[in-house]
């Protein structure tokens, strides 16, 4: 059940992209991006009201039992996935908009790397208050920072219109890739790396440890895996601002991606080949660092190519395939590492798969130069 929480907020995310993406478009990224927030803002006094919902269950045809707590937080977790939605695509067009060429990989390093810095804070402070107070306390104090969020971007957003009355759908997203092909690689990129992190190191690192036997100062494996995921999210953001600079220094951003997806495939290759919290805590800031490192330069890219009345709606497929790889994540990982073909010969295959993409996202690439794009955003 806790799954399919955790995993309710990336389908509804997934169904959501192409819709914000046309509403962005038509009507600029301010509203939209600020709507979201005050959306998002209303998942956790959701899950307080999961807290509080009469124990029960009722029976759906295809699914057998279901409690009434469990819809509760269903719900709440996929208003917050329709307005991450919203607030992602926003941010992404308003830096879009508000950038050039010269310096658009350094402030989507700061949108990226300040993104990924939120979760292991928020692991922390959650796991504090709830620990010391209640859950009530941690949900509570998770909205009350998301409606804060919301009054603070509706009081510094710019207004960046970018008005088209063109639509698209999620079924229309082959004809855009059709349309323009070099989305496929970014996107084939953007899913690679949230399949690898959020799919497969997420749902399967606290079971590694396990499976080890892996000790740290008497935590559990779980205990393990937040101390190490954190780690990982710690390197990915620190690389994020740091390779968004360099990418606007170069003449084609996708050279960073080479070094960057061969750190994320050592480090996979690395959990694989030895058992060990120390292989484990290197092989996850690897992964963090090749995360990191081709996050930035894949978004800049796609705001390079990207017009400006079609940023919303191209920057909704880049985020679909990236929402496709976080849902097959755990789908696919879990029985693989649990039933077959194990920990190890997993990773070994994921570290291909990363090889696999390098050769799919750069050499499509290799010939683009962002001098050499005219865009109509700056």
């Amino acid at each position: 059940m806790l799954g399919v929480i955790l995993s309710a907020n990336r389908v509804s995310r997934l169904l959501m992209n192409t819709p914000a993406g046309n509403i962005i478009d038509r009507y600029g990224a301010r509203r939209p991006m600020i709507l979201g927030l005050f959306v998002q803002a209303l998942g956790p006094f959701g899950y307080v009201l999961g807290l509080y919902t009469p124990a029960g269950v009722f029976t759906v045809p295809g699914l057998g039992p279901v409690s009434y707590p469990g819809v509760v937080f269903v719900l709440a977790r996929a208003m917050w996935g329709v307005g991450s939605a919203f607030v992602f695509l926003g941010a992404f067009a308003t830096i879009t908009h508000v950038t050039t060429n010269d310096n658009r990989g350094r402030w989507l390093g700061y949108l990226r790397g300040g993104q990924s810095l939120g979760f292991p804070s928020g692991l922390v402070l959650g796991g504090l208050v709830a620990d010391i107070y209640s859950a009530e306390a941690a949900f509570l104090i998770a909205g009350v920072l998301a409606f804060v969020a919301g009054v603070v971007a509706s009081l510094v957003l710019p207004e960046v219109d970018a008005e088209t009355d063109q639509q698209a759908r999620l079924r229309d997203i082959p004809a855009m890739l059709r349309r323009e092909p070099r989305i496929f690689p970014l996107g084939v990129g953007n899913m690679t790396i949230r399949f690898m992190f959020g799919g497969v190191l997420l749902s399967t690192v606290a079971s590694y440890a396990t499976a080890s036997n892996m000790q740290l100062y008497g935590l559990s494996g779980g205990g393990i895996s937040g101390v190490v995921l954190a780690t990982g999210v710690f390197f990915s953001s620190a690389t994020m601002v740091v390779a968004g600079r360099v990418s606007d220094r170069l003449d084609n951003r996708v050279i960073i991606t080479v070094p960057a997806f061969s750190a994320m495939a050592a480090g996979l290759a690395l959990l694989g080949l030895f058992a060990t919290l120390e292989a484990l805590f290197l092989g996850v800031a690897l992964v963090g660092v090749g995360t990191g490192g081709s996050g930035p330069a894949l978004l800049a890219i796609l705001g390079d190519i990207t017009p400006g009345s079609e940023i919303g709606r191209m920057g909704s497929v880049y985020n679909v395939m990236g929402d496709v790889g976080l849902v097959l994540g755990p789908l696919l990982a879990v029985p693989m590492v649990e039933v077959w073909p194990g920990y190890r010969a997993s990773y070994y295959l994921y570290g291909a798969a990363v090889v696999a993409t390098m050769a799919v996202v750069a050499v499509p690439l290799l010939r683009y130069e962002v001098t050499d794009v005219v865009s109509d955003t700056a």
